[in-house]
């Protein structure tokens, strides 16, 4: 079996490397790849770069994620995020092949307390979110074989995350404010990564009999605050024997509104897992669980 990876250095796409590589031959590519096009702005280089491997399965990492910047610039955005996947979808149809595409929580409103299920009407607040329910849309609309995950404040112990910036501003202030009024998992780039593999597995076995082909929910069991994230954080670092200026009173719940950014977010970010759980017969962890081995792996390396 041949997979093509798009979005190799991105969080999942890292993880992804590792979780793929048992199932078949892996061609990983990134936006910087030099003898095939990983650059999702190149649409036309993108559809003879598939032509040109002629996968069994596509795995679509790559995204514009920069959720405030997507703002300013809503034709690359909508681009990378609506317009490249619908030429992955196009090509995975003529194929035969698997397309698995991530997508976003961003796709809701973000009203209400309830967990968001597949099936419930969409209502993007900002350019990313709806960029990507287009691009839902499109891989929808292909007739190809695949597999959409929306997922939520994805991290990893690679590059940039929320719990690096807590833990150095813990370290340099005596006073933080957390947004406490928007809720959702944290979701590890490893746990995408170790499912997805695991599906294309079951995918790849049940194809024509028990079609598993669709949209599903894909995030950490349990749910919190970034508030209740921050203060999960940072007691793990105190209870690791790390020094940190701000104590456990001074860390204070904001709402959202009082941190007013370019893009506005859900505040109900919680996404029900029951139809993915069920089809790929999976229980997920809880977020904690995640978090807390990023955590160990960040700290060791700060050591």
């Amino acid at each position: 079996m041949k997979i093509l990876l798009f979005g190799k250095n991105g969080q999942i796409g890292w993880e992804l490397q590792r979780s793929l590589a048992p199932l078949g031959e892996l061609v990983a590519l990134s936006t910087n790849s030099r003898e095939l096009c990983g650059d999702f702005t190149r649409l036309d280089d993108i559809a003879q770069t598939v032509r040109a491997i002629a996968p069994d399965v596509i795995v679509n990492a790559a995204a514009h994620t920069a959720v405030d910047k997507a703002e300013s610039e809503p034709e690359r955005v909508r681009t990378i995020n609506a317009l490249a996947p619908a030429i992955l979808a196009r090509e995975s149809q003529r194929l035969g092949a698997w397309l698995v595409h991530y997508s976003t929580d961003y796709v809701f409103d973000g009203s209400g307390n309830k967990p968001w299920l597949e099936t419930d009407p969409t209502g993007p607040l900002s350019v990313y979110g709806s960029t990507k329910l287009e691009g839902e849309a499109a891989i929808l609309d292909s007739g190809c074989h695949h597999l959409i995950f929306r997922t939520s404040w994805v991290f990893a112990a690679r590059g940039g995350n929320f719990a690096k910036t807590m833990l150095r501003l813990a370290r340099e202030r005596e006073r933080l404010t957390v947004i406490d009024d928007q809720i959702g998992a944290p979701t590890g780039a490893e746990l995408l990564a170790d499912v997805t593999t695991h599906a294309i597995r079951t995918a790849l076995q049940r194809q024509g009999v028990n079609e598993v082909s669709g949209l599903y929910h894909l995030v950490a069991a349990g749910e919190t605050s970034w508030y209740g994230y921050a203060h999960f954080v940072l007691d793990f670092a105190r209870q690791a024997g790390v020094e940190l200026k701000v104590t456990p009173e001074n860390i204070l719940p904001i709402p959202a509104s009082a941190f007013p950014l370019p893009a506005q977010r859900p505040g109900n970010s919680r996404l029900d897992t029951g139809k993915l759980q069920c089809t790929f017969d999976l229980n997920l962890p809880l977020w904690q669980t995640g978090v807390a081995r990023m955590l160990t792996e960040i700290l060791e390396n700060q050591s």
